[in-house]
C-alpha cells in the first residue's frame, strides 16, 4: 500500500482534530466537566502536544536559516551565475514577492479579518497566550522607529542575536558571510562552503524528520483549539483565507498580467493558458519542486522559452521564488496581532515584511516551508508563536492556492526575462494583435 503523502496526513489530521476537538467541547458545554483520558484532561494533552512541536520548530530556525541562507547567497554569486541574466531573474523575483506582500498586507488591514462586529477575535479562537513581549515591542514605536530596524539588522554579538531570536541579524549577517565567501581563494572557499552545506543538508534531516511529525503536531495545535473555542472558531478563520485568496488572486491575476503586458510586451492570458497545466500540478500537489518539470516543459513547449533561460530561471525560481508564500505569512501576522486586539505601526509591518521578503529565500526548500517561515516571523514581532495552531484549520487549501501562484510567478519570470533577453516566443505582442492582451 503507498505512504500517503505528507500534506494528505496533514489534511486528515486537521479534519481528525476537528472532529475530537469537537466532542471535546460538546462534552464540556453539555455536562460542565471537562473530559478526561485517564485522569488527564484532553485540553492539556492536545497542548502538550501541540508545544512539543512547536518546539521542536523553534528550535531548528536559527540554524536552518543561518544555513540555508550562506549556502544559496554562496552558490547563486558562484560560477558566474550573477551575470545579465541571473541578475534580471533576482530582480523581478525579490520585486514580485515583495508586491505580493503588499497586495496582502493592503487588503487583510482594509478588510481585518481578525474582528469580529468590531472587536478582537481573541475570544472566539482561543487565543490566551500572554503578549507581553509583544506589547514591549511595539510600545511607543512609530514611523521613526523604521530606522532602528535597520539597526537592528547589524547585531553587536551575532550570537546573542541567535539566542534572542533576532531574526533580521541573523539573515543580514548570513548574507554578508555567503557573499564574501564567494570572494575568497578556493583553497579558504571551498572548505567553508562543504562546511556549511554539510550543515544545512544535516539541517534539512532533521526537518524532514520533524516535519514526519507534522500531522500529530497539527492534531494537537488544531484540536486545542476547537476544544477551547468549537467551531465558532472558523468563522474568522473562514474570512482570513477569502483574503487570503482574493490577494492571491489579485497578484495573479492583475500584477503578473501588467508585468507580462508592459514589461515582457506578451500577451498575459496566452500566457496563463501555455502555464495552465503547470499551475493546475502545483494546486493539486502543493509543491513547487514536484511541479518543476511540467513547468519546464510547458514554458519551453508552450510559451516559446529557450532551454538558456528556463534551466536557470525555473530551478532557482522553484527554490527562491515564493510570491504566494510570503503574501500568506504577512498576512497571517498581521491577522494573528488583529486577533489579539494589537493594531501594528508602520514600522512593526515594514519588519514583518522584511522578514518575509528575506526568509523566502532561507526556507524555501524545507517540507512545510509555511510553518516554519511563520515561526520565524511571529517570533520576530514578539506574537505567541501558540497562535500558529489557528492558521492550519484551513492552511490544506491556501496551501495549495499559493503554491499555484508561486508557480506562475517562475512561469512568468521565464518569460519576461527570455524576452529581456532579446528571444521571441510564441505568446510574444505583434502588431496584430498588439492591443489583444
Amino acid at each position: 500500500m503507498p505512504k500517503l503523502e505528507l500534506h494528505w496526513q496533514i489534511l486528515i489530521a486537521i479534519i481528525l482534530a476537528g472532529i475530537v476537538g469537537g466532542i471535546v467541547f460538546n462534552s464540556f458545554e453539555t455536562t460542565g466537566v471537562e473530559p478526561t483520558l485517564f485522569g488527564v484532561r484532553y485540553l492539556a494533552i492536545f497542548d502538550y502536544i501541540g508545544t512539543i512541536f512547536l518546539n521542536a520548530l523553534k528550535m531548528i530556525i536559527v540554524p536552518l536559516i543561518t544555513s540555508s541562507i550562506i549556502v544559496g547567497v554562496a552558490g547563486i554569486g558562484s560560477g558566474g551565475n550573477l551575470g545579465a541574466l541571473g541578475g534580471k531573474t533576482l530582480l523581478f523575483y525579490a520585486s514580485t514577492t515583495l508586491a505580493a506582500i503588499l497586495v496582502g498586507l493592503v487588503l487583510v488591514n482594509a478588510i481585518g479579518p481578525g474582528y469580529v462586529d468590531g472587536e478582537p477575535a481573541r475570544d472566539l479562537l482561543a487565543l490566551d497566550a500572554s503578549t507581553a513581549e509583544f506589547e514591549e515591542r511595539v510600545a511607543g514605536t512609530g514611523l521613526g522607529d523604521v530606522a532602528k530596524i535597520f539597526q537592528r539588522m547589524v547585531p553587536p554579538n551575532i550570537f546573542a542575536a541567535a539566542v534572542e531570536g533576532q531574526m533580521l541579524g541573523i539573515i543580514f549577517f548570513a548574507i554578508l558571510f555567503g557573499y564574501f565567501m564567494t570572494h575568497l581563494e578556493d583553497e579558504y572557499a571551498s572548505p567553508l562552503y562543504r562546511f556549511w552545506d554539510s550543515v544545512f543538508h544535516v539541517m534539512m534531516r532533521m526537518t524532514e524528520w520533524i516535519m514526519k511529525f507534522a500531522p500529530i503536531g497539527v492534531f494537537g495545535l488544531v484540536a486545542a483549539v476547537i476544544a477551547k473555542a468549537g467551531y465558532k472558531a472558523t468563522g474568522p478563520l473562514a474570512t482570513f483565507a477569502v483574503v487570503v485568496l482574493l490577494a492571491l488572486a489579485v497578484h495573479a491575476f492583475v500584477t503578473l498580467p501588467l508585468l507580462l503586458r508592459f514589461v515582457g510586451r506578451v500577451r498575459p492570458f496566452a500566457t496563463i493558458k501555455a502555464c495552465a497545466q503547470p499551475m493546475l500540478t502545483a494546486f493539486s500537489t502543493a509543491s513547487s519542486s514536484a511541479t518543476l518539470p511540467v513547468t519546464i516543459d510547458a514554458v519551453e513547449d508552450n510559451v516559446g522559452v529557450s532551454n538558456k533561460v528556463s534551466s536557470f530561471v525555473l530551478p532557482l525560481g522553484a527554490t527562491v521564488n515564493m510570491n504566494g508564500t510570503a503574501l500568506y505569512e504577512c498576512a497571517a501576522a498581521i491577522f494573528i496581532a488583529q486577533a489579539y486586539g494589537y493594531e501594528l505601526t508602520f514600522a512593526m509591518q515594514f519588519s514583518i515584511v522584511s522578514i518575509a521578503l528575506l526568509t523566502s529565500i532561507g526556507v524555501a526548500g524545507v517540507p512545510s516551508a509555511s510553518l516554519v517561515a511563520i515561526a520565524i516571523i511571529l517570533s520576530a514581532v514578539g506574537l505567541p508563536l501558540e497562535a500558529l495552531g489557528v492558521l492550519l484549520v484551513f492552511d490544506r487549501l491556501l496551501d495549495m492556492a499559493r503554491t499555484s501562484v508561486n508557480v506562475w510567478g517562475d512561469c512568468s519570470c521565464a518569460t519576461i526575462v527570455a524576452r529581456l533577453s532579446g528571444e521571441e516566443t510564441k505568446v510574444a505582442l505583434n502588431p496584430e494583435n498588439d492591443g489583444r492582451g
